[in-house]
């Protein structure tokens, strides 16, 4: 069975940081696509960062501010965000997929954290 445990949301001032972290168990995070997508209230899931062997992709919004890495050691994909802006509010997911091959398409991904609630104040 696939778990995905996502941690390290919060509350922020505009221009700070934070990371996530995304524990997973029952799937090797260097062998599987991963990502990171979010939702906002009232919006739709977005894409916001996926990772596969040693590639990486971001949206447009978050490119040059967010950083996708992982430790194989752990098992764990992480999610550096830097200069935090409100519109960066949303619950985050961390995504596995049983695939190598990455998308920005949230049906690609076969298994989902619960979340974890990111907030940017003005």
């Amino acid at each position: 069975q696939v778990q995905l445990v996502e941690s390290g949301g919060g509350l922020v001032q505009a221009g700070g940081s934070l990371r996530l972290s995304c524990a997973v168990s029952g799937r090797t995070v260097s062998s599987s696509a991963m990502g990171w997508f979010r939702q906002a209230p009232g919006r739709e899931r977005e894409f916001v960062a996926a990772i596969n062997w040693s590639n990486t992709w971001y949206s447009e919004s978050v490119k040059g501010r967010f950083t996708i890495s992982r430790d194989n050691a752990k098992n764990t994909v992480y999610l550096q965000m830097n200069s935090l802006k409100s519109e960066d509010t949303a619950v985050y997911y961390c995504a596995a997929s049983s695939r190598s091959s990455w998308s920005k398409a949230s049906a690609a991904y076969d298994n989902w954290g619960q979340g974890t609630q990111v907030t940017v104040s003005a």
